[in-house]
């Protein structure tokens, strides 16, 4: 692979540390999550949030990109994304992933096309594909105004 941007992220202490981008433009308090066995500090991250971030910023880049090539104009997109933590059959620990994606003004059928598309665009999906379960929701709800 031809490298084209490199992110660096210092850890100190595991997951009940801090995590701090060679720029300084991240700096996170680490805590294990309560359901994990940790104290789930309040106001700190864990890997698994900070994974569901990067995957669904990743994801919205790579949707842009498959509807380009589909010559669709996207609007209000939103993504959620879980990142489950479990046991894995082997006794060891895993991740899962879902990607709840809404793509407001296209047919569903469609939306659910570009999903899949930006799925195989995707760099996330790419680095997880075969390596851990990713499902995909694709809806095309229109955005509720706020009450």
């Amino acid at each position: 692979m031809e490298k084209v941007y490199t992110a660096q992220a210092h850890v100190k202490g595991g997951r009940n540390g801090q995590v701090t981008s060679q720029d300084n433009a991240l700096t996170l308090e680490l805590s294990t999550p309560k359901a994990m066995g940790g104290m789930g500090k309040e106001g700190a991250t864990n890997p698994e949030q900070l994974f569901a971030a990067g995957y669904a910023a990743c994801f919205e880049g790579a949707l842009g990109v498959a509807a380009r090539q589909a010559k669709v104009t996207l609007k209000d997109v939103t993504i959620e994304s879980f990142v489950h933590f479990g046991k894995a059959e082997d006794g060891g620990f895993g991740i899962a992933a879902d990607l709840h994606v809404n793509i407001p003004g296209v047919e569903q059928q469609q939306a659910q096309e570009l999903v899949e598309a930006a799925h195989q665009i995707c760099p996330y999906s790419r680095a997880t594909r075969g390596n851990i379960e990713v499902n995909l929701f694709a809806t095309n709800n229109e955005a509720q105004p706020a009450a």
